[in-house]
């Protein structure tokens, strides 16, 4: 039995260029078996080029790429153990569902009693029984998908490799085709390797995430940690919704710090960052760690914000946009210094939006928990 904490793949200081372009610039990491692992990036960071030379479309100008063992240098897309879903799905629109998912058996010599076997169990379990006989163009475009999932899953790659799978689809099939991967990754056991620009789709489907900035990891981490602890501002910036404003670091002990962020006001911390005292550094606040008061709450906020000195943690400003967005409302407020922050608010009841509208002042507080100070 294959050790789940062991890698499957291995990329060593893998670096590729394009003429004077370096699209991946000497990565190193480890992809572990019977994970869901996810590249993600902007677009044109080097995370489909590197998604390409672990299938053997590219090779790498420099570095080595390891496959369950083996030195991938001489070996050709088709004697890898990988397999690879493509953006566009590529099924072949004169074949119907079972001659689609059954043509790389067929090719590989496979009887025709097991054929059938493996494509009954591979339309299983993408939830398309009873589609045997469809042709591509009397099905959606999840159906389809589904299609190329099971043309891949059915030849039992070691490791399936998937660009941008999910970015043809509308928003509400996109959402549910991210459980179902998920689910369809828990169930068969192998290795999925994803790309994707899709923070939401990162963060709901992988065990890991690799963030590719200009050819480079910028942080490799769990999803939540990811979110909660970025290592840096792209990080920060790129993963999720945040507020950024610049300050300098007052005080920096093991279970304490604090910034003097000139736009926000004093920011307190209940814990180290491990910075020079007077360093220029930022802080990141996310929209739904931030509690908005109506005027006249002053006993409150300070009893809220307790965990932090006097003077801490608090701001106060002026709401000059707010997003209905049903589940929670979006509130861009300008603050006494004339920067913009933005908070959400849950809608817990149906009348919860109505607390607030446009040019009301607000104060605001948050936990000494919920910054985080980035270096770089």
């Amino acid at each position: 039995m294959t050790d789940t904490k062991a890698p499957i793949i291995q990329i060593r200081n893998v670096s590729k260029r394009f003429g004077k372009v370096t699209a991946v610039d000497n990565i190193s990491l480890d992809i572990l078996a019977g994970e869901f692992f996810v590249l993600l990036g902007p677009s044109g960071c080097g995370k489909t080029t590197l998604l390409r030379m672990i299938a053997g479309f590219e090779m790498p100008t420099e570095g080595q790429i390891i496959i369950d063992g083996q030195d991938m240098s001489l070996v050709p897309p088709n004697k890898r153990p990988v397999n690879m879903v493509f953006q566009s799905y590529a099924v072949f629109p004169h074949m119907n569902v079972t001659d689609n998912v059954g043509y790389g058996l067929r090719i590989a010599g496979v009887g025709k009693n097991e054929i059938k076997d493996r494509v009954a169990e591979a339309l299983e379990l993408v939830k398309l029984g009873g589609f045997e006989d469809r042709m591509p163009d009397q099905m959606s475009g999840g159906q389809r998908q589904r299609v190329a999932l099971a043309r891949s899953l059915v030849m039992r790659p070691k490791v399936l490799l998937l660009d941008e799978p999910l970015s043809a689809l509308d928003a509400k099939l996109r959402a549910q085709m991210q459980f179902e991967l998920s689910d369809l990754q828990d169930k068969v056991g192998i290795t999925f390797v994803t790309v994707t620009h899709d923070q939401d789709e990162a963060l709901s489907m992988a065990s890991r995430v690799a963030v590719i900035n200009k050819g480079e990891v910028a942080q490799l981490a769990a999803p939540s940690d990811l979110y909660e602890y970025p290592a840096n501002r792209f990080v920060a910036d790129f993963v999720g919704s945040v507020n950024i404003f610049e300050g300098k670091l007052t005080l920096d002990e093991p279970d304490k710090a604090a910034v003097d962020c000139p736009g926000l006001g004093k920011v307190y911390l209940n814990h180290g960052v491990t910075g020079p005292h007077g360093a220029d550094v930022w802080v990141a606040l996310r929209p739904e760690k931030i509690y908005l008061h109506v005027p006249g709450e002053g006993k409150a906020i300070r009893a809220a914000a307790q965990d932090a000195p006097d003077g801490h943690n608090l701001a106060r400003g002026t709401i000059k946009g707010m997003s209905y967005l049903g589940d929670i409302t979006l509130y861009e407020i300008q603050l006494e210094g004339g920067q913009i922050i933005r908070v959400s608010r849950p809608n817990l009841s149906r009348h919860d939006q109505e607390d607030f509208t446009w040019d009301d002042k607000v104060s605001m507080h948050w936990r000494a928990d919920s910054p985080v100070v980035l270096l770089s």
